[in-house]
């Protein structure tokens, strides 16, 4: 891999922006309402957003002002004047609204009237909710902190959850949000999105839940460690298990009608490890991660 490396110092902003936004990504949209102090709504989306603590449940978003220019944001200017908001989550189905309001219409427009979304009461705080977003989340602002003075530069809300609401629909039987019910879209460099669904989703078992403590891949073979066939991803897998099978277990699957055909049909030593490493990469591929050790392991 080779690679090309900048001093940051020799970026101009623009530049610096087309690298960050592309390489951090995929980022969540946050879909802030907010509201000043005479009143007058605001709708913007942000993606320089995440969940930084839940007790107590914490969102951060930063606002960062114009780089061609310098000129901070309604939304920034809003908060310092009334320090509550609501963050509505950005579906698949409203992208296209949300991206109409990232337009630098004047503060005196409300971007709900002219992206089309309906205002929603809020409970708990004044801005008003988007009615069409799926997930809602009425917030208090702790505090704002400004990460400098220079066009570009962002603007920390800390944000204080206070309520959620949740569309029922998109929740399952258990009660809990349904990643392929939201159908969550998020932002990449330039123009990019992306929708989070269907064959996007996947499962990565936590280690905490996997029976222990897992052996890591510094504990393999030097074989399976260096391996040509094996991704970075089957080493990973392979690294959670608590135990490696017994030599009984081994000698037992290789006794298996699946085995003994694969190890009848091989001629080499060196054939013999690329067919039990493709063999394994095959259950790995298929969720057997005790049966790849065994096949490994022969």
């Amino acid at each position: 891999m080779r690679l090309k490396t900048f001093d940051a110092s020799s970026l101009t902003p623009a530049e610096m922006q087309g690298y960050l936004h592309a390489a951090i990504a995929p980022r969540p949209i946050c879909f802030a309402s907010t509201i000043d102090k005479n009143g007058v709504v605001n709708l913007s989306p942000f993606s320089f957003f995440n969940v930084f603590s839940v007790n107590p449940p914490i969102c951060v978003f930063s606002p960062t002002s114009r780089a061609r220019d310098n000129t901070t944001k309604h939304t920034l200017e809003n908060v310092l004047e009334v320090p509550e908001c609501v963050i509505n989550i950005v579906n698949y189905d409203m992208v296209q609204q949300a991206y109409l309001t990232s337009t630098d219409y004047p503060r005196e427009v409300n971007e709900f009237s002219k992206a089309g979304f309906t205002e929603l009461d809020s409970e708990t705080v004044k801005p008003p909710r988007v009615a069409e977003s799926t997930v809602q989340l009425e917030c208090v602002v702790n505090d704002v902190i400004s990460l400098g003075k220079n066009g570009g530069a962002g603007n920390l809300v800390i944000a204080e959850v206070k309520r959620i609401h949740i569309n029922e629909e998109i929740l399952d039987a258990n009660g809990k949000i349904d990643p392929h019910k939201i159908d969550l879209v998020a932002r990449l460099g330039g123009d990019w999105y992306c929708r989070v669904n269907g064959d996007n989703l996947f499962k990565i078992a936590k280690p905490i839940d996997c029976a222990g403590i897992g052996i890591g891949v510094d504990a393999f073979p030097q074989e399976v460690k260096n391996s040509n066939i094996l991704t970075g991803n089957n080493l990973g897998l392979l690294g959670l298990v608590k135990t490696l099978p017994s030599n009984e277990e081994v000698e037992a699957f290789s006794k298996t009608v699946e085995m003994i055909e694969l190890l009848d049909a091989t001629i080499d030593s060196h054939t013999r490890t690329i067919n039990l490493h493709l063999k394994a990469k095959h259950l790995l591929d298929n969720g057997r991660v005790m049966d790849a050790w065994k096949v490994l392991l022969m």
